[in-house]
């Protein structure tokens, strides 16, 4: 995508500003910061300026009305401005300052195929591509891609580090008190990877209880890490790792008997593996407790006072999501229109 950008850096903090001020000089993020710190302020006072017509009724019954009649009156003005407020939401300006650094903070974890790097140094995937795509439709000139390991994004996020996580990541209750998700970007299954052959029959994670023998590793995290916690296995028989590269030199040495993930990623692991050491535990049947309500919906990830962002994201998202060239692009990642989120809203699957 012309203009968009792709080189990937290895970060673990700080306020984005070190990489640009080489280029633009040690002084240039304390001045920005103090002149957006400066706007903010007059938008915020200027919004209350530009009083709402319920505002000014206000004003006028206060004077003009009394007793019950004109207290209901005024009651229904400061609602009317109460309303204009929260739906307009003058203060929020998440987009608009992206819109005008032109630069965007995308946070990402590497696990194939959601996320990750290719040997040029491009950030690819099904999450990134779709990333790349809404972004240019937003009119944001440049994307910053930030990897850091999948348990530390939400504190990223949180932290003002990064603006987007766009990491395959799993709409959750748990995880919806911490951020705002878009709508939902695919919908997957449950797998697991183990040593070839599958010599402990393992075909489902449920398979692993009363099993004292068995040890199941997940990343660090990750849904599954709680789907496995929440079924009953035991602590000695879960096995947390760093990311998916350890988890599946695990299982090839026989330090796990299984790699729990989604479907896609273990697809992709399997494909990928030369030495032809692990497989994708089939036949396998899908297990999760009621606590985990609906799973394996993904989304993006957004600040939960970021609403401008996520509303402008989720219009251009819903397009592409039904776009066809963006289908068959997906394709090279072992997505097809089976994984696919359907009708399905963020708001019904956090309300299961």
């Amino acid at each position: 995508m012309a203009g968009i950008g792709n080189q990937a850096s290895s970060w673990r903090g700080g306020d984005g500003c070190a990489l640009r001020s080489r280029d633009a000089g040690t002084s240039s993020c304390a001045s920005l910061a103090g002149q957006q710190g400066r706007r903010g302020e007059v938008f915020f006072l200027d919004a209350f300026r530009r009083v709402p017509p319920a505002v000014d009724m206000w004003r006028r019954c206060r004077g003009r009305l009394a007793g019950w009649v004109g207290m209901a009156v005024c009651a229904v003005a400061l609602a009317l401005a109460a309303a204009w407020l929260l739906l307009s939401r003058p203060w929020d300006q998440s987009l608009a300052r992206l819109l005008e650094t032109g630069v965007i903070r995308i946070g990402y974890a590497n696990e194939a195929p959601y996320a990750f790097l290719r040997p040029d140094g491009e950030v690819s995937g099904h999450t990134p591509e779709l990333a790349r795509r809404v972004v240019e439709r937003l009119g944001i000139r440049h994307v910053e891609w930030r990897v850091t390991e999948f348990s530390a994004l939400i504190g990223e996020l949180e932290d003002g580090h990064i603006d987007v996580i766009a990491a395959g990541m799993f709409i959750t209750p748990e995880r919806a008190q911490r951020v705002q998700f878009s709508e939902p970007i695919f919908h997957v299954g449950q797998a697991l990877l183990v040593a070839k052959g599958n010599p402990k029959g393992l075909h489902s994670y449920a398979d692993a209880l009363g099993r004292p023998e068995v040890r199941l590793a997940a990343l660090t995290g990750a849904v599954e890490a709680t789907l496995l916690e929440q079924l009953g296995l035991p602590a000695s028989q879960r096995v947390l790792m760093p990311d998916v590269a350890t988890g599946r030199a695990a299982v090839e040495a026989g330090l796990v008997d299984g790699l729990a993930l989604t479907t896609p990623s273990i697809d992709w692991m399997v494909r990928q593996d030369r030495s032809g050491k692990t497989e994708r535990a089939t036949p396998f049947s899908q297990t999760l407790p009621r606590e985990l309500g609906c799973h394996g919906y993904g989304a993006f990830a957004f600040r939960k006072e970021d609403r401008a962002l996520l509303d402008a994201w989720n219009t251009h998202q819903a397009e592409l999501l039904q776009d066809r060239e963006f289908q068959v692009l997906i394709q090279e990642f072992g997505f097809t229109r089976n994984e696919l989120p359907g009708l399905a809203k963020t708001r019904e699957i956090l309300a299961q």
